[in-house]
């Protein structure tokens, strides 16, 4: 374990504030951040976006390299770039941005659950799962450092089998547990999702001090409005479509599941775990130089139409 880590640490947490800068993307509706501390001038890259596209097969570094144009604009070093689980939506450029920074990567340690998972979809027999992909793996309540802010890890499993929450200073990144309070939870109908583990995480995170600012890690612009991804712990408790619609526990996994059984797959979960789960590193080359992602058939028998 690295040295830079502390497991299960009691000591308390930093009051720090660190700068949070947001980089929306439109085609896939997610958000990448760099969380900065302002003393050091140390950050972290949080869920990095590699392009993709599906119907060329092109793979860009466009957003990416965003963050890398903040990270020199700014003078900042990176100490971490780190995801909150392997994404079904979008490529991560975790791989890319190591190679260009040196800094360590990092997911939690649940990720071997879902590589386990992913390993038989895809029958991917040589595939290691064990996580050894990236150069940490966190464990719930870890304590890390980014600079000199205190950041804590805390398990939020339901949307997937590994989902995490960084807590750094007073900033919370939420990922797919809560969206924007006009646009309610995460859907729990993939492979390891659960329902009443997605209850349990909202709630953990709502527990949070009042002051938490919340990321997350999509928006879906309901209505038309602009992109927007931070929230509180007040709006989300008490202005969240879908904790004001599910008062407990049972009714949330009765909407959840009811709402989940008509969502569509994201368009790019065959096309990304495979990358997602080695850690952004696209698959080896074939004997032709030439890259292939592999599209397993049938394996999502009850995937809902769009």
């Amino acid at each position: 374990m690295s040295a830079t880590v502390s497991h299960h640490s009691t000591h308390a947490l930093s009051t720090a504030k660190p700068q949070v800068d947001a980089f929306f993307d439109k085609r896939t509706c997610s958000v990448q951040y760099v969380v900065s501390d302002p003393a050091s001038g140390r950050c972290a890259l949080i869920d990095p976006i590699l392009d993709y596209d599906e119907k060329s097969g092109s793979i860009a570094t466009t957003s990416a390299d965003t963050l890398l144009a903040l990270v020199e604009e700014r003078g900042l070093k990176v100490e971490w770039i780190l995801d909150t689980h392997p994404h079904a939506d979008h490529f991560s450029a975790s791989g890319y941005l190591k190679d260009r920074t040196g800094a360590k990567t990092a997911i939690g340690e649940r990720v071997v659950d879902v590589q386990r998972l992913w390993r038989k979809i895809y029958n991917l027999t040589g595939f290691e799962a064990n996580g050894s992909q990236w150069d940490h793996l966190f464990a719930d309540g870890d304590v890390f450092q980014i600079g000199d802010m205190n950041a804590r890890v805390v398990f939020s499993p339901g949307h997937t089998l590994a989902s995490i929450t960084y807590v750094v200073g007073d900033a919370a990144f939420i990922h797919d547990t809560l969206f924007m309070p006009d646009f309610g939870t995460a859907r729990c109908d993939f492979p390891g999702g659960n329902a009443r583990a997605l209850w349990r995480t909202i709630h953990h995170i709502l527990a949070l001090p009042d002051g938490t600012r919340l990321f997350s890690g999509h928006d879906y612009m309901p209505g038309g409005r602009a992109p927007a991804w931070e929230s509180t712990i007040a709006s989300q408790r008490d202005q969240n479509v879908h904790l004001v619609q599910a008062r407990t526990e049972d009714e949330f996994v009765a909407m959840r599941q009811a709402r989940d059984a008509k969502l569509p797959m994201p368009k790019l979960i065959l096309h990304a775990l495979q990358v997602n789960m080695a850690g952004g590193r696209l698959p080896t080359p074939e004997s032709n130089g030439r890259r292939y992602l592999k599209i397993p058939l049938e394996a999502l028998p009850h995937a809902v139409w769009d």
